[in-house]
């Protein structure tokens, strides 16, 4: 017997969902709230791109993939309309991802910490979609129950198993919606629960043998997974699972130029989220952060001359972008509103220092060597020397 898409709209839902189309919290709302979804934050653009796009979409896709890329990559339309680019890299990376997505495979976005593979998820779910809060947030803890479904107990125990005690997981909500569902750190989560998706992807169809019952998969399904084998409690995926992914991995900036312009677009849009004030020539201390995390991160300087010892953490565009946006902060609250090295000093420092015996002989040695010898750098070396000592 296979459970309606109707049987499955019903009150036994637990998804936190509260929006579809990029418009359920509203502009009012969306202001209101810390970090409103890409739905929302983003909606007049998603609205732009469907008022305008004319190319054929797959089944139940709000745009077209022609046009679920121009939304990631950024560009304007004939109207005038901006769109603002959300990942800056390589062109075809976004192409892949997408035509991944208008097939039956599953997609994997596999990278270092930091490599925006949620951003682009979330994204590519709310440009699919119209939703990007069908999710799974992989943890050493995510029971199997997260991936397929779970059961209202008090139900379950006066009347048995029934459609009424069933509770979807955002996994089966997405199959019987025909849309995008999403499972964030796939790594982390214990390998006999990653497992569970194999029938999913292979099958399209998630059993549910309590009540001799399935749910298939409505057109338009799929699924997008992030992961990376850099952090502590990586669970590996099993070739059978691997093997329903098509995988897409995300690069670190190829440039610093191009990292400075991630941290840059970033931290502008925290900024106005979290209303700090523009800092005046900020540019000069950003492209420092990401000057100091790459060599760090490359193990030699940018001119090749020197090589450097490299610490215990991954050092990446999202650290960067924590580290200057705490540095506005200071500079707004504490300061003279203008970024300078004493604000971004001590972010630094707790970046790098994450082993405090071996990572803070690295950092040291760094300053000492490199920063220290540095044209135009005596204000940072010294800024650094003060909360390292």
């Amino acid at each position: 017997m296979t459970v309606s898409v109707e049987d499955q709209a019903g009150s036994t839902s637990t998804s936190t969902s509260t929006s579809t189309s990029g418009t359920g919290a509203g502009a009012e709302g969306a202001e209101q709230v810390l970090r409103p979804h890409a739905e929302d934050a983003f909606a007049h653009e998603l609205a732009a791109l469907a008022a305008q796009d004319d190319r054929p979409r797959p089944a139940r896709w709000r745009l077209s993939p022609w046009a679920v890329a121009t939304y990631l990559l950024g560009g304007t339309l004939p109207d005038g309309t901006v769109i603002t680019p959300k990942y800056v890299g390589p062109r075809r990376i976004v192409e892949v991802a997408v035509t991944t997505l208008a097939t039956d495979r599953a997609l994997l976005l596999l990278g270092v910490p930091g490599t925006a593979k949620t951003w682009v998820s979330e994204h590519l779910a709310a440009a699919v979609s119209g939703d990007s809060t069908l999710l799974v947030q992989g943890t050493a803890g995510t029971p199997e129950e997260a991936i397929r479904y779970g059961w209202n107990y008090a139900q379950l125990l006066a009347h048995g198993p029934s459609r009424d005690a069933l509770v979807p997981s955002p996994v089966m909500r997405a199959m019987a919606d025909g849309m995008t569902a999403r499972v964030e750190e796939l790594t982390r989560i214990p390998a006999d629960v990653q497992d569970t998706l194999i029938t999913i992807l292979s099958e399209k169809t998630l059993p549910i043998p309590e009540l001799g019952q399935e749910v298939q998969a409505v057109r338009g399904f799929n699924l997008i997974a992030t992961a990376n084998d850099r952090d502590r409690g990586v669970n590996d995926l099993s070739s059978a699972l691997r093997r329903r992914f098509n995988t897409v991995v995300l690069p670190l900036p190829a440039s610093v130029e191009a990292e400075v312009g991630i941290v840059s677009q970033r931290v502008e849009q925290l900024g106005r989220s979290l209303e700090l004030p523009a800092a005046p020539d900020g540019i000069d201390e950003i492209r420092r952060v990401v000057t100091v995390f790459r060599e760090l991160r490359d193990g030699v300087t940018a001119d090749g001359r020197t090589k450097v010892k490299s610490p215990s953490g991954t050092l990446s565009t999202a650290e960067a972008i924590s580290v200057v946006t705490n540095g506005l902060a200071l500079s707004a609250h504490f300061g003279d509103g203008v970024l300078r090295p004493s604000d971004i000093a001590a972010g630094i420092l707790g970046a790098v220092v994450r082993d405090p015996a071996a990572d803070r002989v690295v950092w040291q040695e760094y300053l000492e060597a490199v920063v220290r010898e540095r044209d135009g750098w005596k204000d940072f070396y010294r800024a650094c020397r003060e909360v390292s000592a």
